[in-house]
This record gives structure tokens, C-alpha cells and sequence, in this order.
């Protein structure tokens, strides 16, 4: 493992519903419904219980409860899991606990409830401080509205991130550096800014597909890029990952986990896991569909996701498109499996000394110039 012990483990909880499905989003969810919290604590509980067993002997660093919106769910499946963990692994002292939550569902009691259950770091899906934009986002809050959360968040958690999406249709370069600016003056120790991408299937790529809109062209898009890291860094919340940005000791340590490629626990409809089992690299994704998955685990938790043994090449290509996402790099020294084809230090030598990455003592890197085209870099290096 890079970076970290080799018992680092992480769980991440996918919660599957959301009060509505936003436009540009690609992930598992499902609009929320009534839900059974006895029902659903039972199968999550379950499903972490089998996961243990495989990975005896290890200790919490991160939990993650991810989505979909888990902010919507019940309180008490948030504790049950929380209970499960601590039962099964335990935590290490420094545990990071992140909930995701939406500015609509910013209740203090709420939020209090969430800390007391264990929480410790709220991430907020903001994605906008302008109110036209939020619209345009198919988001269900608005600009007021995301400012009060933040503001309860921050003083509710100790760690507290929130999102932002920019190269929205229509906005140019100083529009982004004003609502930057005031997002930068909230005080949150952590932010995640992301350009919009146009996702399949999703409404924003059928709409782009018929013509109603287009995004801004790629040297915008590049040139607020620039700018986000210009500013990021003036405020002291450099870029430690492509679209991530935080203060000393702030950075997400369970993302951590995923980007330096080491094991995390997938529990949920949909959630993935890698684990290194019996020396043996694997990959999991669960059933996606809710009510499959909760059939699934209440029949047989070890039938409710696909496993699968990652061979060397699949593993080099997610350490490497994980990886290289970070500032600090990957470790490449000279007994790496990169250079079992010959080809490779080839290719890579050619990235290098055209000024997409850094290969230093054998630590590699992708410089600001390779990070804007980090796929196409990825594919270049593995062949």
C-alpha cells in the first residue's frame, strides 16, 4: 500500500434514496419513499457483519455514508451502523465519520442528532451560491438556504466540506471568481470543486444531445480551472486531489483511502469495496437495486455482491487512474509491476519529458498540465 499502514480499512455506506434525482447525476439512487428503519438497520448490520469476517483483525479509520442523500435517512440506521462498526472493528482514535447531507434537510436537532450518533465531518452538497444556477442543477434548495446550513453545519461538526460545480452554461470566468471568492470566505476547512460534467444517460447529456444547451467550450473550462487553483491555493486550501482542496490536516481521510488504493468495505445498494484478501486483490459492488439488495442480504449476505479477483494489469490501471488524481503522486520504484512490459517506460518517459508528469526518486507524478488530461494520460502509460 502507498503511503499508509497496510491495515488502513475504510467503510462506505451507500444510502439510495434522494428527494429527487438532480440532472447531472449518474449514481445509484432512487427517489425516497417510506422506508422501514428496522428493515434497513438489520440488512446494513448484516452486511458489515460479513465483510468482517473477511477482514479480521483490522481497525476503522473512516466511515463514510455516502449516496443518494443519507441525511434523509432515519437517525437510528445511522447509529446502528456506527454501533456495527465500533462493535466489529473499532475505530482508531483519529476515526473520520462523514455524512453526506443536503442543505434541505439542515434541522440543528437533526444535525445534533447526527454528531451525537457519531458523526464528525459533514459534507454538504451545496453546488451552487447562486439561485438561478441552483435551479438550472434541478436542486431543491436555494442560495439562502445553503448559507444557513452551512453555517449550522459549521457550528454543529468539527469538520465540515461542502460541493460546488462550476463550467455551468453561461458563466464566465469572473461570475466563478466572485462566488469563489464568498465560498471561500465560510470558513470550512475543506472544498470540493468540481467542473459539470456531462454524464450518459443522464437528463443534462439528453438534453446536450437535442441542443437545449451547451457547456462552455474547453478553454474556458481550463482558464476556471487555473483559477480555482490559483485561489484555492492564496486561501490556504491547496489542491491536494484534481477537484479537492482543504487546509493542513483537513484533507478527506477516507477518499484518501480510495485515491492511495487501499482497502475500503462497500456496504449498501450498489456500494463497490477493494480488499486485500488472502493476498489476493478483489473487487466488490453490491446489488443495486434497493429492494434486491435487502432481499439479497436478508437471504444470504455472501450473495449480495458481485466479487471479483483483480488480476496485476486491473490493479495497476486503478492505482494508477486513482493515484496520479493526487498531488503527492503514486510510488513507482524500479520492482514495480509497471515496468514488467518494456513498452511502458518507454511511453512514460515520452509523458515526462513532454511536461505532463514527474517521475522524482521514485515518486511519480502528474504536473498541472497532465492533470487536465489525467484519462488520456492513464490510457497513454498502460497501453
Amino acid at each position: 500500500m502507498d503511503d499508509a499502514s497496510e491495515t488502513s480499512l475504510g467503510v462506505y455506506v451507500h444510502w439510495p434514496y434522494c428527494a429527487r434525482i438532480c440532472p447531472y447525476c449518474d449514481f445509484n439512487v432512487h427517489k425516497n419513499r417510506e422506508i422501514d428503519a428496522a428493515r434497513w438497520a438489520r440488512a446494513l448490520t448484516r452486511d458489515l457483519e460479513y465483510w468482517a469476517q473477511r477482514t479480521e483483525g483490522r481497525t476503522l479509520t473512516s466511515l463514510y455514508f455516502g449516496g443518494g442523500t443519507p441525511s434523509l435517512a432515519p437517525v437510528p440506521v445511522i447509529e446502528a451502523v456506527i454501533a456495527a462498526c465500533a462493535r466489529l472493528w473499532g475505530f482508531a482514535p483519529d476515526r473520520e465519520i462523514t455524512l453526506e447531507a443536503n442543505p434541505t434537510d439542515a434541522e440543528g436537532a437533526r444535525f445534533e442528532a447526527f454528531a451525537a450518533a457519531g458523526v464528525n465531518r459533514l459534507s454538504l452538497g451545496v453546488q451552487s451560491l447562486r439561485d438561478d444556477a441552483l435551479a438550472f442543477l434541478g436542486r431543491n434548495h436555494g442560495a439562502d438556504e445553503a448559507m444557513r446550513a452551512l453555517k449550522t453545519a459549521i457550528k454543529t461538526f468539527p469538520r465540515v466540506t461542502f460541493d460546488l460545480i462550476y463550467a455551468r452554461p453561461g458563466q464566465d470566468l469572473e461570475d466563478w471568481r466572485a462566488e469563489l471568492s464568498q465560498a471561500l470566505s465560510l470558513g470550512a476547512g475543506h472544498l470540493s470543486l468540481y467542473q459539470l460534467t456531462i454524464e450518459p444517460g443522464t437528463a443534462f447529456h439528453k438534453a446536450v444531445a437535442a441542443g437545449r444547451w451547451a457547456p462552455p467550450d474547453e478553454g474556458v473550462c481550463a482558464d476556471m480551472y487555473d483559477l480555482t487553483q490559483e485561489m484555492t491555493a492564496a486561501a490556504g486550501l491547496a489542491a491536494y486531489e484534481i477537484s479537492n482542496h482543504a487546509a493542513p490536516g483537513e484533507q478527506s481521510r477516507h477518499n484518501l483511502l480510495y485515491w492511495r488504493y487501499q482497502d475500503y468495505v462497500g456496504v449498501g445498494p450498489g456500494a463497490h469495496g477493494r480488499l486485500t484478501v488472502d493476498g489476493q486483490r478483489i473487487a466488490a459492488e453490491a446489488c443495486a437495486a434497493p429492494d434486491a439488495y435487502l432481499k439479497a442480504i436478508e437471504e444470504d449476505p455472501a450473495g449480495a455482491a458481485r466479487i471479483e479477483t483483480l488480476n496485476e494489469d486491473a490493479q495497476l490501471a486503478e492505482r494508477l487512474s486513482m493515484g496520479l488524481r493526487l498531488a503527492e503522486g503514486i510510488k513507482l520504484y524500479a520492482d514495480d509491476y509497471f515496468y514488467a512490459d518494456d513498452a511502458r517506460p518507454v511511453r512514460l518517459k515520452r509523458l515526462v519529458d513532454d511536461g505532463f508528469l514527474t517521475l522524482d526518486c521514485g515518486r511519480l507524478r502528474a504536473t498541472p498540465k497532465g492533470r487536465r488530461v489525467l484519462n488520456t494520460l492513464i490510457y497513454e502509460l498502460i497501453g
